[in-house]
């Protein structure tokens, strides 16, 4: 299995698509969402709908669709949801090896992560790399170089969670953007209006 770490503030058909392509590639038949419960590298604030509501928004968009699965695990826990925490708690709870999704946008500031030595000995990653990606591996620290080796192409989709969440605000239609259980979940909720 392979884990797919976000805020998903919402979900989108972006994750979904791109995830599934990825795992397809990297022979994995199954990806595990874990939406965190407070994004380090984000501030909490009216823009980002509450842990609860974007875990509901994950378990409405894979409705039916078992080559995904959802985990409130870092919603189980207090403070920063950081990804060397969670999988600890994976292995603790019996998994040999944790195989950890990332989007190549995350690589470069992966270094800044919370304890990322710690975090690329204890974790496998599989790097999202869209077309025309491109990052100078000779700039990142030696210990990360090796990811250059994990990077999988991902399909080219121009959807944005932020795009998403503007779409609501000016009252406009976010239909084929996001699965449609998403898409009624923030319509009965009212979020991010």
């Amino acid at each position: 299995m392979l884990c797919l770490g976000g805020s998903f503030n919402p979900i989108h058909h972006g994750h979904l698509i791109c995830a599934r392509a990825v795992a397809e590639a990297a022979g994995f038949n199954r990806v595990l969402l874990i939406p965190s419960s407070q994004p380090p590298h984000k501030r909490l604030n009216g823009d980002i709908a509450s842990a609860e509501h974007r875990l509901a928004m994950c378990r409405a968009a894979i409705d039916a669709d078992d080559f995904f699965d959802v985990s409130d695990i870092e919603l189980r826990r207090n403070g920063p949801s950081y990804t060397i925490e969670t999988v600890r708690q994976l292995k603790a709870s019996g998994w040999g090896k944790v195989h950890w999704l990332i989007g190549a946008d995350m690589v470069e500031i992966l270094p800044k992560w919370h304890e990322p030595q710690a975090l690329m000995a204890e974790a496998q990653f599989v790097v999202m790399a869209r077309p025309g990606w491109g990052l100078d591996w000779e700039k990142m620290p030696g210990e990360f170089r090796h990811l250059q080796k994990s990077v999988m192409a991902a399909p080219l989709l121009a959807i944005s969670a932020t795009e998403v969440r503007r779409r609501v605000a000016e009252g406009k239609s976010i239909r084929y953007l996001v699965p449609e259980g998403v898409r009624k979940y923030i319509e009965e909720k009212g979020l991010y209006r």
